[in-house]
């Protein structure tokens, strides 16, 4: 019965939630010119680039004159500082326009820090099935509204339902949709400054709808991606692939396509994982992992330095992160993916680069060749159509355009000298 009493207060909340509505012909209205509402919209956790955004979405209401802010909260944890977090609890107590907070939609949560926050707002709402909760050790209770701070007692390291927040008396009433929560259960229970107006003409009984504009606010693109890519997910994912493709790369000739976005991966891995609370033990395991790898696919074949890297990657993983842990689908994903393409799919591109009769080591001794880029001590040439990495021992550079010849291999590397001006003694030796 709950259930199919909140789906349809869902619909008529979204219904009645059209943004800047004009009011219907015969509308009586609660109020005139309306403030502007901004309902701020806080997902993921609470970093430094969310509550930047909080700051900023309350400092921007304050210069229009906004009616209020609605804080709409859907966060599991947060990463910044408690210095950090008292700074934001005291920026929306002393807010010149009212702050709410509302966890929702549906199934929506509100823990750690963000649960700290709304605590310090005018006035809290929750959503069908949202919960909230877990803050951890408060440290805003200087900025708590009289009487609340008892009320989050016991839910240090607990959670508690929309229905056992109503029972508590941490809210009011049941606000199913963010339409809901503004307009509240009745004419005159509106929060302070939304209007609302009864329609008295569309249908057979009046039914109320927003009268305040609203204006919602959300992280700019450029933001909402470095959020994402500082999610624990995300961060991680980021971090083995852009240190896989940079292992390929190191056995391919000169800077290629896998190079590049490898790079730009593993920095921004890097970026969330300094973000995030990571265990400096736990990804130096990692980084052994991806070195551990890198020997075996050198000697083309997985040996004792691919189980170590296995096990090294197995448990940097599943101790990354400090206070959270990733899901098991993620984990699956990197693991697997980084052991299988290490151990079968880089040795075998390694095997035939360097071991097939039509590439083989001795066939290339004695070949010419043209450098691609300037050798100095190593740069790339161009043998049979293909690229390679190649070093000199020589004082001279030999130039890009220059033809070389193939002396010998040494490992991954051709060692190369120019056409003129060779030893005499490898003229010889080739006959």
């Amino acid at each position: 019965m709950r259930r199919r009493i909140t789906l349809a207060l869902t619909f008529i909340g979204l219904a009645f939630g059209i943004l800047a509505l004009s009011p219907p012909a015969n509308a009586q209205t609660t109020g005139s010119d309306a403030a502007v509402f901004d309902i701020v919209q806080v997902s993921g956790f609470l970093d430094e680039i969310n509550a930047d955004f909080i700051e900023q979405s309350i400092a921007d209401a304050e210069s229009i004159g906004s009616g209020g802010v609605i804080l709409q909260v859907n966060s599991s944890a947060s990463v910044i500082s408690d210095a950090r977090l008292v700074e934001l609890a005291m920026r929306i107590h002393d807010a010149d326009v009212p702050v709410y907070g509302w966890a929702g939609p549906s199934h929506a949560t509100a823990q750690g820090g963000m649960a700290q926050l709304m605590a310090v707002t005018d006035q809290i709402g929750i959503a069908s099935f949202a919960s909230f909760g877990n803050t951890g050790e408060l440290v805003v209770t200087d900025y708590l509204p009289e009487g609340r701070a008892e009320l989050l007692e016991g839910l240090e390291d607990t959670t508690i339902s929309d229905l056992d927040a109503i029972d508590l008396g941490l809210i009011d009433h049941e606000s199913p949709t963010l339409a809901l929560f503004a307009l509240g259960p009745a004419v005159g229970d509106e929060l302070p400054g939304f209007e609302s107006i009864v329609d008295t003409t569309s249908g057979e009984e009046p039914v109320r709808e927003i009268a305040s504009p609203v204006r919602l606010r959300k992280l700019s693109l450029f933001k909402g991606w470095m959020h994402s890519v500082a999610s624990p997910a995300m961060a991680y994912l980021l971090f083995l692939v852009g240190a896989s493709l940079l292992v390929f790369e190191f056995y391919t000739a000169g800077i290629g396509v896998a190079g590049v976005v490898g790079a730009v991966c593993f920095i921004l891995g890097c970026y969330g994982l300094e973000v995030l609370p990571t265990r400096g033990w736990a990804l130096a395991l990692l980084v052994i992992a991806m070195l551990g790898y890198a020997i075996d696919v050198q000697s083309g074949a997985p040996r004792a330095w691919s189980v170590i890297a296995t096990g090294c990657l197995i448990v940097g993983s599943l101790f990354l992160y400090d206070g959270f842990s990733i899901s098991w689908i993620t984990l699956l994903v990197g693991i697997i993916g980084v052991a299988l393409s290490m151990v079968n799919g880089m040795p075998s591109m390694v095997r035939t680069r360097f071991g097939t009769p039509t590439i083989g080591r001795e066939w290339m001794v004695g070949m010419m060749g043209e450098a691609v880029t300037e050798v100095k001590k190593d740069g790339v040439v161009m043998i049979d159509g293909a690229p390679w990495r190649a070093m000199v021992n020589r004082t001279t550079p030999i130039l890009a355009g220059d033809p070389i010849r193939v002396v010998a291999i040494e490992g991954l590397f051709l060692e190369i000298e120019p056409e003129e001006g060779g030893a005499r003694d490898y003229r010889e030796m080739r006959g």
